[in-house]
């Protein structure tokens, strides 16, 4: 066979992005071939420009801050290696809040760098660095999120990616299906340098008790297959990262001493029709927040290092209309442990997105209005509204 390419049109239907496997069905981007169809590659894009306004209050609605800028913009490649046992997924950053940077000191333009190797039809396991199967809203692709960001919960609780040894197992018991995930890794995180003997272990499990969701819906936020029969899928995963050496595990500012984190949680989404509703708690628990820190905040260690403790609820229903217009709201309440509530506030944000898909979720225009409520003990509430327009373009 020749070598050749296909670049399909932007707007077909097909496959979802799900970040914990290779896409190799290669009817999307712009694809490769060894003249002896040994080795396959997929390109693909994605970009993410917004502008975005805070006001100084909820009440004085004056402009505080700006916000202009691409926020993702990003190169994946997918394919396989002889007879497509072996695939993989490389995904690259080049926007600087993409590569956490500011957080980091250094860009980090690697986010996934996976070589799989496919067992049977129902078993694969991975190797390198990706997204780890916690949460169910960091699983799913920015690139198939119904709102500009994630939730408050996701920011502050998710394990987001590590390297190390993941594996995968699918099937079904009758009627139901089910997807069993673990993690093995690091527990450093991305574009780590050296590690230490603490390890990180994830462990996830999904149940779809009315079958599979058309086109992987269950890695979507709105329904824009507009599911034809009801569809459910329930997790609920754990994770335990050994000598921690993040305050958020896999994120955040480097702790002086290294602890154990562990995180927990649960989620849910429904589909039917084009409606929507989805469903995530978080919660978090380390001894190091309720430690010395707040014993002897002047000494060791210093008074800024805690571990956010606590839990978080987010609540998410949409409506796709059939001329691929949404509209849809979304409640998010994070609420820190008692031991930290005079450094963390409790906090509440209500937001309400309307969408355009075009028609696809990475080819979409979004509009999303939030007011955000933080109440610190003895003190008023206070708060802003946020106005955020963002465009999307993939493939």
């Amino acid at each position: 066979m020749t070598i050749f390419f296909c670049l399909t049109c932007l707007f077909s239907n097909a496959q979802t992005e799900v970040d914990e496997r290779a896409v190799i069905s290669f009817d999307k981007g712009l694809g490769f071939f060894s003249p002896d169809s040994a080795f396959g590659l997929n390109i693909r894009f994605r970009m993410q420009n917004r502008i975005g306004m805070t006001t100084f209050s909820g009440t004085d609605l004056t402009p505080a801050s700006f916000e202009a800028n691409v926020r993702r913009l990003r190169l994946r490649f997918d394919g396989f290696i002889g007879k497509t046992k072996l695939t993989y997924y490389l995904q690259l950053s080049f926007s600087r809040g993409d590569q956490d940077w500011d957080a980091s000191g250094f860009p980090g333009i690697v986010r996934d760098a996976m070589v799989f190797y496919t067992f049977s039809e129902n078993f694969y396991i991975g190797a390198g660095q990706g997204k780890l199967p916690g949460n169910r809203q960091r699983v799913v692709s920015s690139g198939q999120q119904q709102f500009a960001d994630r939730s408050m919960v996701n920011a502050t609780f998710n394990i987001d990616r590590d390297f190390g040894l993941m594996a995968y197992y699918s099937n079904r018991l009758g009627g139901v299906h089910y997807n069993l995930k673990s993690a093995i890794t690091t527990g450093e995180g991305r574009n780590i340098q050296q590690t230490d003997n603490g390890l990180a272990y994830t462990a996830r499990i999904e149940i779809l008790p009315f079958g599979l969701f058309k086109n992987d819906g269950d890695f979507s936020e709105g329904d824009i297959e507009r599911q034809q029969t009801p569809k459910l899928s329930v997790g609920a995963a754990y994770s335990l990262n050994k000598k921690a050496v993040k305050t958020s595990g896999q994120r955040g500012k480097a702790l002086t001493h290294p602890t154990d984190i562990e995180n927990i949680f649960v989620d849910m989404i429904a589909k039917y029709q084009g409606w929507a509703l989805q469903f995530e708690f978080a919660n978090r628990y380390s001894e190091l927040a309720v430690g010395p820190v707040l014993c002897l905040p002047l000494t060791d260690p210093p008074a800024d290092e805690y571990i956010f403790n606590g839990h978080g609820i987010n609540t998410q229903l949409s409506y796709v209309f059939p001329g691929l217009f949404e509209i849809a709201g979304r409640h998010t309440l994070v609420i820190p442990d008692p031991a930290i509530r005079n450094l963390e506030p409790k906090s509440r944000m209500l937001t309400l997105g309307l969408t355009r898909y075009l028609p696809t979720h990475r080819n979409k225009i979004q509009l999303n209005l939030s007011h955000l409520f933080k109440d610190f003990p003895d003190q008023p509430s206070s708060g802003n509204w946020n106005v955020m327009v963002q465009v999307e373009l993939g493939i």
